[in-house]
C-alpha cells in the first residue's frame, strides 16, 4: 500500500510577507499589482479571503470588497529561497518529491529515509519543521494516491492535517461537492448540475459510457477518480515539453465576449500545430497577461490526451471562466498543450509572473 503526502503552503506569498513585515500581520493583505492601475491579486491572506478576495481577481475589485485591504508587490526571489528550504525539509524523509509549484508538492513516503513508517507522523514532522524553521504554516493531506491526498490537504486549511485511509476514500468522495473535484470548472459543474450531479454519490450513478458521451475523454477521468482510482507515481523529475500559441493585442481586451472569441481563434491555430506535429498532450495551460504586465497561468491535466479541437477549446474556455476578470484589461492570451507522454495529475493552480 502506497503512502502519499501532499503538502500545500497556506496563502504562501501573503504568509511570507506577513512573517517578514509586522505591519501586515493579522490584517487583510493582497500580494499583487496596485489597485490604482490594472493590477491583479496573486495571493490573498486569510484575513482578506474572509471578504471574498481571491487569486486572479483585479486589485480594484478586491479593494471594493475590502476597503481596508493592504497591497504589496511580490518578492519572487524571497519566495524561491523559502521554497528551496521547504524542499530541503522534504528531502530529509524521501527523495520521491514531485514539486507542482513553489508552494506545493507530492511526496511518496512508502519507504521513508528515517524508517518512521507512519505517513501521518512524517507529515506532522514536516509541518512542525516548516513552522519552527521558517515561521510559516502548511496543510498536509495523507492517503494512498495523489488525487485523494491533494483533496485531503485542502480539507482543513489553514494548518491542517487530514488522513483519508483506504476504507474512507469511497465514502469521502461520495460526499464531496462536485465543484471540489479537480478538473471540474464552472462550465462543467453547471452541466453536471443540470444532469442532477451535485456530489460524488450523484456522479457514481452514471456509467463510464454515459460519462464519455456527455464529457468526452474527461468523462472517463471523472468515472475513475470518483472511485478513488489513481495509480500515478510521484515523479521527481518532470520534463515539460509543450506547443503553444499566444497573441498580444494592439488594444487591451475588456469584454469577456472578445476574450472568448480570441480563445477560440488561438485554440484553432494551436490544434493545427498539434495535428501537424502529431502530438497531443494531457495538460492545457491558459496564459493571461494584463495591462500592467502581470501574468497569470491556469493549468489542468487529464489522464488522456486532448485530440479534438472541441476538447482544447472547451477546456481553455473553462479555465478562462474560472478567472474573475471584471475591470481587467487583457493584453495577451495564450493556450499551451504539454505533457505529451507522461501521465500526470489533474492539477489546477495560479502562477503570477511580473515583467
Amino acid at each position: 500500500m502506497r503512502k502519499i503526502i501532499h503538502i500545500d503552503m497556506d496563502a504562501f506569498y501573503a504568509s511570507v510577507e506577513q512573517r517578514d513585515f509586522p505591519e501586515f500581520r493579522g490584517k487583510p493583505l493582497a500580494v499583487g499589482g496596485s489597485p490604482d492601475g490594472r493590477g491583479v491579486v496573486a495571493t490573498a491572506s486569510y484575513e482578506a479571503r474572509k471578504f471574498g478576495v481571491k487569486s486572479a481577481m483585479s486589485s480594484r475589485m478586491a479593494l471594493q470588497l475590502c476597503p481596508h485591504l493592504l497591497f504589496t508587490y511580490p518578492r519572487f526571489d524571497v519566495y524561491k529561497e523559502v521554497s528551496n528550504h521547504i524542499r530541503s525539509i522534504f528531502s530529509r524523509y524521501t527523495d520521491l518529491i514531485e514539486p507542482l509549484s513553489l508552494d506545493e508538492a507530492y511526496l511518496d513516503v512508502t519507504e521513508d529515509k528515517q524508517g518512521i513508517g507512519s505517513a501521518i507522523e512524517i507529515a506532522k514532522q514536516i509541518k512542525d519543521a516548516i513552522s519552527e524553521e521558517l515561521g510559516l504554516t502548511a496543510s498536509a493531506g495523507v492517503s494512498v494516491n495523489k488525487f485523494v491526498a491533494k483533496i485531503a490537504s485542502d480539507f482543513q486549511k489553514p494548518d491542517g492535517l487530514t488522513f483519508i485511509g483506504p476504507s474512507k476514500i469511497v465514502s469521502f468522495l461520495e460526499k464531496l461537492p462536485i465543484e471540489k473535484f479537480f478538473g471540474v470548472g464552472k462550465v462543467t459543474a453547471k452541466k453536471m448540475n443540470q444532469m442532477g450531479i451535485f456530489n460524488g454519490h450523484d456522479l457514481k450513478r452514471f456509467s463510464e459510457i454515459e460519462m464519455i458521451q456527455h464529457f468526452g475523454k474527461s468523462g472517463k477521468f471523472f468515472y475513475q477518480i470518483v472511485r478513488g482510482e489513481d495509480n500515478r507515481p510521484v515523479k521527481p523529475n518532470r520534463i515539460s515539453k509543450s506547443i503553444g500559441v499566444e497573441d498580444t493585442f494592439e488594444t487591451d481586451l475588456r469584454e469577456r465576449e472578445d476574450m472568448v472569441e480570441e480563445i477560440k481563434r488561438i485554440s484553432s491555430k494551436l490544434f493545427k500545430r498539434l495535428k501537424k506535429a502529431e502530438k497531443f498532450g494531457k495538460t492545457i495551460t491558459l496564459k493571461v497577461k494584463f495591462g500592467d504586465f502581470t501574468q497569470i497561468t491556469r493549468s489542468r491535466t487529464f489522464f488522456t490526451p486532448m485530440e479534438q479541437l472541441v476538447d482544447i477549446e472547451n477546456q481553455a474556455l473553462d479555465l478562462l471562466n474560472k478567472l474573475d476578470l471584471q475591470e481587467s484589461r487583457v493584453r495577451l492570451l495564450g493556450v499551451t498543450i504539454s505533457n505529451f507522454h507522461d501521465l500526470e495529475a489533474v492539477e489546477e493552480g495560479y502562477q503570477l509572473t511580473l515583467f
